[in-house]
């Protein structure tokens, strides 16, 4: 049998027929922005030629689009809560055929065997799932994770065909300030021309230049149209997000212009399984691109070969000969509805059903279950004592990362602790450490959540994915506490001493080994019980609970240690003696 190369070369030459020829279709031409009306000739998963040809199957595209497959440039899989197989499933059907993941929420909890779980469970998928290293695990020194990771532990995995590079590199302290070991992975990742991607939140022009001189050429973490042109300015890549809890894009979109567009892309970074399937993907970020006024084909664009030419993944991102034949056909571009997604040239949707059948992947699988340990806790833990009637508080900011530096007057029992407040939105927050047994509780007080009873608890809890608790009453946050233990992971959503509603993720605290129906069924019960809770739908409150703990993202976090201000970069007490006339105190 010839080889690949050989049969591409015929096929384009005339002198063999083609695996599949699609005729009839209006081909994207990402190159010059335009409709071309030619056969795609596809052999051995490539295509081979554009033009006329005949091949020993036909797929007629009767006047529909042919677009590139879409590529997400930056996403944690974990976020979806299903295994990669399940993951490539759910993306596949959203006309997504390459991702570019970022393992550092397993690496946090179970370091290098959890990297490795997750590039052994994307082999051998019609899917190409990427991988970026994590480059901060703990994402700061006052974290308190499952791992340490080294320059050391990550060095034999930049040796392996997915690896492009070191991921989001978040502790822009350590960068800025020359330490030791975030400089050698920066070091070791230049060296041996890996990419390595940023995450900018809240940082200054200035900012930027230490990132740049540092080899870091991506941000996912614009919010406003200003910060995309100064990253843009700066030499960038703009990754334009649209996520469950972040969602930039409408706020950013209008600094695409036709001279920058080939400087952005766009990704999801944290979706739930549940907006994935209902909203969808890259494909989502690209219909509400267009009704932003971007021009249809340069939303494609930015969907694929920008993406691809920012991780240098000169096999994709275009529908053009030697690239790899992952394509859509699509009836309509403003509305992006795909009717089939051919990858490596086999067809795997057609018409959003999954087509081929996946086996369970026999790699080895390391043991990741049994990760949420703590000891036992009672209510005494959980105790907030208060010197006054001011206190620090973290104030939610809906649909964002990011969250406000509240000083607000706060209720007290006869005792002088904290009482949580319905009324005025005011709610007790508790991470415990679950990894390594140091007892440690951080308490804080949380406005805008929307709860109004009883308590939810999860142990997504980025990025060190401890356990985390929010409720109205001790009672109900002992029990959802206790019982993610028993489940050893999971959602859970409680009221009066009573269990609504849960999801089991024993896979490290963060993933499910159920299909991605069954997750989902269980994910919408969950949902469903928060309503019981007096929590709107107007944001995801587990997802922007899991972000609570984020100590890299503006402006107030918690951590094992308590309240931290990520500007100061240091911790702060919950009660505050604040004068009342201060304009931040609110009552």
């Amino acid at each position: 049998m010839e080889d690949s190369l050989s049969r591409r070369v015929a096929v384009a030459s005339g002198r063999e027929l083609a695996d599949t020829v699609i005729r009839n279709g209006n081909i994207v031409d990402v190159f010059n922005g335009e409709i071309i009306k030619e056969d795609v000739a596809i052999v051995d998963g490539y295509i081979a030629g554009i033009g006329s040809f005949e091949g020993h199957r036909i797929i007629d595209a009767k006047g529909s689009y042919i677009s590139p497959g879409l590529i997400d440039g930056h996403v944690h899989v974990e976020s979806s809560m299903v295994t990669p197989q399940e993951f490539a499933k759910v993306l596949l059907m959203h006309g997504v055929t390459t991702a570019i993941s970022d393992p550092h929420e397993i690496a946090n909890v179970s370091g290098i065997q959890g990297i490795q779980y997750m590039l052994d469970q994307s082999e051998d998928l019609p899917f190409d799932l990427f991988v970026m290293l994590p480059s901060c695990v703990p994402a700061t020194k006052f974290e308190f994770a499952g791992a340490k990771l080294l320059m050391e532990d990550l060095l034999p995995f930049f040796h392996h065909p997915r690896v492009l590079g070191l991921a989001e590199v978040m502790n822009f302290p350590a960068v800025h300030g020359g330490e030791v070991e975030i400089l050698k992975k920066l070091r070791k990742a230049s060296s041996l021309g890996k990419k390595i991607d940023g995450h900018g939140a809240g940082l200054t022009a200035n900012d930027l230049n230490v990132y740049m001189a540092a080899g870091i050429r991506t941000d996912h973490e614009c919010t406003t149209a200003q910060e995309a042109k100064e990253r843009l300015q700066k030499g960038m890549y703009v990754m334009i997000r649209e996520g469950t809890v972040a969602k930039d894009l409408k706020n950013i979109i209008g600094v695409v212009n036709n001279m920058n567009s080939r400087r952005c892309l766009f990704v999801t970074d944290d979706k739930h399984l549940d907006d994935l399937l209902m909203e969808g993907s890259i494909d989502h970020n690209v219909k509400l691109a267009i009704s932003s006024g971007i021009d249809p084909i340069t939303a494609i664009q930015m969907a694929t070969l920008n993406a691809a030419e920012c991780f240098g993944l000169g096999d994709r991102g275009a529908i053009v000969p030697g690239y790899k034949a992952d394509l859509l056909i699509v009836e309509n571009l403003k509305e992006m509805k795909i009717k089939q997604v051919i990858k490596n040239g086999e067809e795997v949707v057609s018409d959003g059903i999954f087509k081929k059948i996946l086996k369970p992947n026999p790699a080895k699988k390391a043991d990741l279950s049994k990760t949420v340990v703590f000891n036992d806790i009672c209510r005494e833990d959980l105790t907030i004592p208060l010197a006054g009637e001011y206190a620090n508080v973290i104030e939610v900011i809906p649909n964002s990362l990011m969250t406000r530096h509240q000083i607000v007057q706060v209720p007290a029992n006869l005792q002088g602790h904290f009482q949580t407040s319905p009324t005025l939105d005011l709610m007790k927050i508790a991470l415990i450490e679950r990894h390594r047994l140091t007892g440690k509780i951080g308490l804080g007080i949380v406005k805008g959540l929307g709860l109004k009873a009883g308590a939810i608890a999860s142990t997504v809890s980025h990025d060190s994915h401890n356990l985390i608790v929010c409720g109205e009453n001790d009672d109900d946050i002992l029990l959802a506490s206790t019982q993610l233990k028993k489940m050893q992971g999971g959602l859970i959503v409680v009221k009066n001493g009573a269990i609504l509603a849960s999801l089991e993720l024993p896979i490290s605290g963060l993933m499910s080994p159920l299909s991605h129906t069954e997750v989902n069924e269980k994910l919408t019960n969950v949902n469903d019980a928060l309503k019981k809770l007096g929590v709107t739908s107007e944001f995801n409150p587990f997802l922007t609970l899991s972000f609570l703990a984020l100590p890299v993202i503006p402006e107030l976090k918690l951590t094992v240690q308590g309240l931290f201000h990520v500007g100061k970069f240091h911790h702060l007490p919950v009660s505050c003696n604040q004068n009342p006339q201060n304009p931040n105190v609110q009552s």
